[in-house]
């Protein structure tokens, strides 16, 4: 028996040594957030009966929404998604988002005026916190009107460190040569994770249409959706029409 140990002494220290040998894994999941500046996402479902009354009385009670904090974006969509609005709301911290939903709470206005006649006409109502990823900036549209696509994209588990590259590769394929105007990329902290999101602007449907289908031609973009499409593994598409209110029009 000692003769047995002693004899697995060099394989159990060359197995050390080997391993030791071995580069020191990075645990971080891609570039790391440099500042705190989040967007929440929400998403509203309203009930077929009170979608006119619903954008009615939000057209007309937004500004006791908007004198708390920041609203980048108002939607009504048009294909994906119907009786549905999406809204994106701009905050500087977790401790803002909180101080805005406790004052908001105390708002006899806001209660009254708004939030009371609102619920009831929804079904149901959901929320996204999501940060721009790392090499995008939120962008204004290039002009009024058009129509606005959301992109959302449910990444497999691994992160940024995985599919970042080449998530960004697809997004410049279309965004560079002009098929869309990108306005800000996305990616999710609170939700389902490992998703992305791309907002974009077109003249138009059928602006969109026609540029679509000029990418599907080009060779860039389809080797470039491709490398992307490996770590892909749904994707959602949504048009939208922004509200008069909306900031981004």
């Amino acid at each position: 028996m000692l003769k047995l140990v002693g004899s697995l002494r060099p394989a159990v220290a060359l197995f050390r040594t080997s391993s030791a040998a071995q580069p020191s894994v990075c645990l971080s999941t891609g570039p790391q957030q440099e500042h705190r500046t989040f967007y929440e996402f929400r998403t509203y479902n309203i009930r077929p009966d009170q979608n006119a009354a619903f954008l009615k009385l939000t057209n007309e009670k937004i500004h006791l929404r908007t004198a708390h904090s920041e609203l980048i974006g108002y939607w009504s969509v048009e294909y994906g998604g119907l009786n549905q609005v999406f809204h994106i709301w701009k905050y500087d911290s977790y401790s803002q988002r909180a101080a805005v939903r406790a004052a908001l709470a105390q708002d006899p206005s806001w209660i009254s005026e708004y939030i009371s006649k609102a619920l009831p006409m929804l079904t149901s109502q959901d929320n996204e916190v999501t940060y721009l990823v790392p090499w995008s900036q939120l962008k204004s549209p290039p002009q009024e009107g058009g129509v606005y696509e959301l992109a959302s994209l449910q990444m497999r588990p691994g992160g940024p460190a995985v599919w970042g590259s080449t998530f960004q590769a697809s997004m410049a394929s279309r965004d560079a040569p002009g098929y869309g105007k990108l306005l800000g990329a996305f990616h999710s902290e609170f939700g389902l994770l490992n998703r992305v999101h791309a907002l974009w602007w077109f003249e138009s449907a059928d602006h969109r249409a026609e540029i679509r289908h000029k990418a599907h031609t080009d060779a860039r973009v389809v080797a470039a959706v491709r490398n992307n499409v490996v770590h892909l593994d749904s994707q959602r598409n949504q048009l939208m029409l922004p509200c008069p209110f909306s900031p981004m029009k």
